[in-house]
């Protein structure tokens, strides 16, 4: 027991005195000791000097007492205490072989555990090429140097075994076999003869990664399996080959671990779209192999002191697989930075490839159904399939999946959905011009989305239209419907969102009308610079904003066309409308200046807002122009004006800025395009009601 107590001591130690180095090292930033005297550090770190336990426990005393939160978080992470009797870690009964002995269920640990131990037990702040040093450093504190049994596990076979020793500096353990001889393997050829000569080629020298300890009830050895499983998994899941040859100066926690670790929990709870984590695995496995090769090569050309032709190839073969490797790990950086993530798959995912005509030239309808009564098959059939409805003999294709059903249409197709209720796990990636269409009311033709790293609906076709369904999602990241370019018609539908609800990105088009979205965490329809958004007759409503705007005013975006008539804005967290726009923008401040009295400015803006409003209406799209004419006459709601006009402001300082622009590149004369740059704005009968801000701000940043 007294050897047990020092080395709970030392560890104990090693964690004030790790955190105490990294505090006064600035390693995190802001933070500082929770509130003890610098002399019970000083002591804390004696004690571990010494080794002794009692040191340890007289520097700590002199530490203020931390809050009962405090002390409950380290009781829930630190596994090895020994005030409790008995272990606190679970097991895991082996799948194979009976007699094998329970283990120690390790491998379920959260983020805030791992992430914890990594950087106040294990890594600090150390560099790259310091990692195997502090590792080892952690180790000799926190295992047991033998009497503990473990299972070595191979992609090959199973084998119980003895730890009697362990080489902390190498991150092995030196083994032998157990009494009786238990092994589990796929072949047969493994028997005790063939499994001792195994080790001894080893020198009975075994990767710590690949022990899993045998279940003890004691508790004695849970800081030995906690040790074990933070170094299997930093080598299987965060370190890389090549990490010891990036540059050194940077602490390796914060720039490789964390957002790895973040990463690859964002992963195991499906927050990241499934096509970029194959993607990134892809990307992984290539660089891993281009890499050995890389090495080989590089170890060819040390080795060689001839300057033959053959090295000269050599060293072009190495530079070529440098450039390559160079390049893909570009790619998983993105991936592992949570900012760059989404940017990155939306770049990527953004560009899907439209089919085209069918190679056979006949357009088929596709008909989606789990199981269909006679009576509704027989009211499709004359309502959508018979020819006297359509005008010429259709060619008709079933499917039970509406993902399925997309995926299968070419250019010009239609797919019409039975009422059902249907989980998809996966995208609608639709590229062509085709139509998805249900056959009866929304509420009776559910589609919900499984999973939560990957859209819903990504829209990239030219025309396309999507009527009579409910989009459900839960537990999702991305947005319910994405319109990255051509237009997008969305009619009759239910949207019940879980993040963003519609996004219409730059040079898009979204027409939606009778229409119902809400729950989005964002906002429910995001207008990038750039597109066309026609709102008519929807209800927007229980989203964190109603709809956002965002900033055009830079001179690389586009003004966006917007129309908002008879939509009912309401029960909103934030506001009805927000305008994202910059605090402070140089163009506007000098295009300010250049104006004169604040009457005069008053009087100008209402000048362009009343022009802003009036202009260009032959523009308007020609499938909403007879509607919006209806809407003229509409009493204009609370908050339709403020819209305008905030909209129209906005929209003259850019016109403001680009004057300024072509005035500083020496362009006089006038410019016929100028009209082309304002905003057009229609926004009618709009009705805000009961939203948290009210019914329009602005977000500025």
């Amino acid at each position: 027991m007294g050897a047990g107590a020092a080395r709970d001591g030392s560890a104990a130690s090693l964690k004030f005195v790790r955190a105490a180095a990294r505090r006064g090292a600035g390693g995190m930033a802001g933070m500082g000791p929770p509130g003890g005297s610098a002399a019970g550090l000083q002591a804390c770190a004696e004690g571990c000097a010494e080794g002794c336990a009692e040191g340890c426990a007289e520097g700590c005393a002199e530490e203020a007492k931390p809050a009962p939160s405090q002390q409950d978080e380290d009781t829930c992470s630190d596994y090895g205490s020994r005030d409790k009797p008995g272990t606190a870690l679970g097991r895991t009964v082996p799948d194979g072989n009976v007699l094998f002995p329970d283990i120690f269920r390790t491998d379920h640990l959260l983020f805030y555990e791992r992430f914890k131990a990594y950087q106040d037990y294990i890594l600090a702040d150390c560099k790259a090429s310091e990692v195997k040093e502090f590792t080892a450093e952690y180790l000799e504190k926190a295992l047991e140097p033998s009497g503990w049994q473990a299972v070595w596990r191979t992609n090959v076979f199973e084998v119980l075994v003895e730890v009697v020793d362990v080489e902390y500096s190498d991150l092995k353990a030196v083994v032998q076999l157990c009494e009786p001889f238990l092994c589990e393997s796929q072949v047969s050829t493994f028997t005790l003869e063939c499994m001792q000569e195994l080790l001894e080629l080893k020198e009975r020298r075994i990767p710590l990664q690949e022990l899993w300890v045998v279940y003890d009830e004691s508790g004695e050895f849970d800081q030995t399996a906690l040790a074990v499983e933070h170094v299997r998994f930093f080598y299987e899941c965060i370190w890389r080959t090549w990490d010891e040859e990036e540059e050194d100066d940077f602490d390796y926690f914060v720039r490789c671990v964390e957002p790895r670790l973040r990463l690859h929990y964002d992963i195991l709870e499906h927050r990241v779209p499934s096509g970029l984590v194959a993607d990134y695995h892809s990307y992984l496995s290539q660089c891993e192999e281009l890499y050995r090769k890389f090495l080989n090569v590089r170890n060819n050309i040390t080795s060689s002191d001839s300057d033959s032709e053959m090295e000269n190839v050599s060293m072009v073969e190495g530079l070529k697989l440098y450039e390559k490797i160079e390049h893909l790990k570009q790619k998983i950086k993105l991936i592992e930075n949570p900012l760059l993530r989404y940017v990155f798959g939306y770049q990527k995912y953004s560009g899907f490839q439209a089919k085209g005509q069918r190679p056979t030239g006949i357009k088929i309808t596709h008909v989606v159904s789990s199981t269909v009564m006679a009576s509704l098959l027989q009211s499709l059939i004359r309502d959508k399939l018979c020819p006297e409805s359509c005008g010429e003999e259709l060619e008709i294709q079933f499917h039970n999946d509406p993902l399925a059903a997309v995926n299968a249409c070419y250019e010009g197709e239609t797919v019409i959905i039975c009422p059902g209720h249907y989980v998809v796990d996966g995208v609608f990636c639709i590229a062509d011009s085709i139509e998805m269409e249900g056959y009866g009311l929304p509420d009776d033709i559910v589609i919900e989305k499984q999973g939560k790293g990957d859209n819903f609906v990504d829209c990239t076709g030219a025309n396309i239209k999507i009527s009579n369904l409910k989009l459900v999602q839960h537990d999702a990241v991305e947005g319910i419907l994405n319109v990255h370019q051509g237009k997008t018609t969305l009619e009759n539908c239910v949207l019940q969102c879980e993040t963003t609800g519609i996004t219409v990105r730059t040079s898009a088009e979204l027409l939606m009308k009778n229409s119902d979205l809400y729950g989005a965490k964002g906002a429910g329809v995001e207008i990038y610079p750039g597109s066309t958004c026609t709102l008519l007759d929807n209800g927007i409503h229980h989203c964190k904003e109603g709809i956002l705007i965002k900033n055009f005013l830079d001179e690389h975006y586009d003004i966006p066309k917007i129309s908002m008539a008879n939509n009912m804005i309401h029960n909103n967290e934030g506001y009805g409308v927000v305008l994202v726009k910059p605090t402070v923008a140089s163009d506007v401040k000098d295009a300010s200046a250049e104006g004169t009295t604040g009457n005069a400015q008053s009087t100008q803006s209402s000048d362009e807002r009343a022009h802003v409003e009036g202009f260009r209406q032959e523009e308007r799209p020609e499938c909403v122009a007879d509607e919006l004419e209806l809407y003229k006459q509409a009493e204009i709601s609370e908050g339709n004006h403020d819209i305008v006009s905030e909209l129209s402001a906005a929209s003259a300082k850019k016109s403001q800025m680009h004057r300024k622009r072509l005035s500083e590149l020496g362009i006089t004369e006038a410019d016929d395009n100028l009209m082309s740059q304002e905003m057009f704005v229609s926004i009618v009968g709009n009705q805000f009601k009961w939203n948290g801000k009210g019914s329009f701000g602005t977000f500025l940043f």
